[in-house]
């Protein structure tokens, strides 16, 4: 069963915990590319209005702590 996300922060770190030691990369690309970012995770919550276009990439990698 997952487990259902419900705010921003444990989006991140379960992403985060997924790549990390993967040397993982996640490319997205966008063109006239609308987003509306809340503020928080409530019904009620405010949005900024982002815009993007081009390459977004998230990468991560172990260094010689993580082992």
């Amino acid at each position: 069963m997952t487990k259902e996300t419900k705010n921003w922060p444990d989006l991140a770190i379960g992403l985060y915990e997924r790549l990390t030691g993967r040397n993982a990369e996640i490319t997205y690309e966008f063109e006239d590319f609308e987003l509306h970012v809340p503020s928080s995770a409530s019904e009620d919550a405010s949005h900024a209005r982002w815009k993007m276009n081009g390459a977004l990439r998230i990468s991560t990698r172990e260094t010689e702590g993580q082992r």
